[in-house]
């Protein structure tokens, strides 16, 4: 089992310059690599460029660019541009399948904020001063930097990466353990109904209720866009030390709400698990449940558009985000439509957004609750039909 630890950096002055200077670098390797393979396909050949190519030019690369290029681990730049390599895969992926999805883009400074290191030990080294008591990571180029280890960590180290965010620097180990042993069995299934109004319901009528994390900072976080808003847009390197000051306070009420979220998310799901041995979940597509609507063109009146939506989708993009929903299995179609107790499935079965009345025979209970009740059975009649 592979398992993720991360923790704080406390560089230096200099170790944090030198980590930036890591991103940057990595940053234009990856756009380079892109531009290259951009290139080559709008030549009249459309030749196609592939990870081993460009991973074979590194070391003329870095001959070339000893001050740049040259400083860095050569492992780590073949993790970049091996990080490129699978966004082209996935690009291709999903237009065979028959989606429309965006070309790979180019990476600005402000979006590159990771950098890999696939092995411990080389261009890097986890634990690097055993004999001192505070943990440090030697990173090439950068030297052995000090990690605030708030917990020990199990089994081998297999990489390791540096992710930026904000003014804050990590270190992100992946280890790998033994398999951990199960729970204890409870007897207990239950089916869960994510909301809006409440973070979820289950089978069983109980509720957890949305703390709307989103919604409480609120306030706090439209002060810090107006504030922001005052600046005007220039490049990174021409802001003023207020301009860094405003970003950078968006960016930290933002990454607070990020964590709040998954914080309760976690929490929540451990819960789940602790007392439950099957749990059926929903299978929403929270991408496209969150999409924003595409604009209406007065056919009369050019370049004119018609009302759709938008705002008051908007509000229920802010809602589902705020809710935290995850990724889940079963099919949501007409679950809290459907009566649990006869059967009957109809769209005035639910009047209003809380409340289940079915017209056939009168069942009254909460929608959510109604919709755990089904997915439940919808799962529990899945584990049935899977071949053992």
């Amino acid at each position: 089992m592979i398992r993720a630890y991360k923790f704080l950096m406390r560089p230096t002055v200099g170790q944090a310059q030198a980590l930036g200077e890591m991103l940057r670098d990595h940053c234009s390797l990856y756009n380079g690599a892109l531009q290259e393979r951009r290139d080559a396909y709008r030549h009249v050949s459309k030749a196609s460029i592939k990870y081993g190519m460009q991973s074979a030019q590194l070391k003329d690369i870095r001959a070339f660019d000893p001050d740049r290029q040259g400083r860095w681990s050569f492992s780590s730049q073949q993790a970049t541009l091996r990080r490129l390599d699978k966004a082209f895969q996935a690009f291709f992926r999903r237009i065979k399948s028959g989606d429309t999805p965006g070309h790979p883009r180019f990476q600005g400074a402000n979006w590159f904020d990771t950098v890999e290191f696939p092995k411990d030990g080389d261009g890097c080294r986890w634990d690097s001063t055993p004999h001192d008591p505070v943990t440090r990571v030697r990173l090439q180029g950068v030297g052995h930097v000090k990690v605030n280890q708030h917990r020990a960590m199990i089994g081998k180290v297999k990489t390791i990466s540096v992710k930026r965010e904000g003014r804050k620097w990590f270190v992100v180990l992946t280890a790998e353990q033994d398999r951990p042993e199960p729970l204890p069995a409870t007897g207990s299934v239950v089916g869960i109904d994510l909301g809006i109004a409440n973070f979820l319901a289950d089978s069983g009528g109980g509720f957890v209720r949305n703390p709307r994390h989103g919604r409480c900072a609120a306030d706090k976080l439209e002060a810090a866009q107006q504030a922001l808003c005052r600046f005007p847009r220039v490049r990174r390197d021409k802001r003023t030390r207020n301009h860094q000051r405003a970003v950078e306070k968006v960016a930290s009420l933002h990454g607070k709400v990020r964590r709040q979220r998954l914080d309760h998310a976690h929490k929540t799901a451990l819960g789940l698990v602790r007392e439950h041995d099957f749990i059926a979940h929903e299978d929403l597509k929270i991408r496209n449940m969150s999409k924003t609507p595409a604009p209406k063109p007065d056919p009369d009146r050019a370049g004119v558009f018609l009302s759709n939506g938008a705002a008051a989708k908007a509000g229920l993009n802010r809602s589902i985000a705020d809710a935290g929903w995850g990724v889940i299995a079963v099919d949501p179609r007409n679950t809290s439509r459907r009566c649990p107790a006869c059967g009957l499935t109809a769209k005035e079965n639910r009047p209003t957004q809380e409340k289940f009345h079915c017209v056939g025979c009168g069942h009254l209970a909460h929608a959510d609750t109604v919709g755990a009740i089904n997915v439940l059975r919808a799962g529990l009649a899945r584990r049935e039909a899977k071949p053992a």
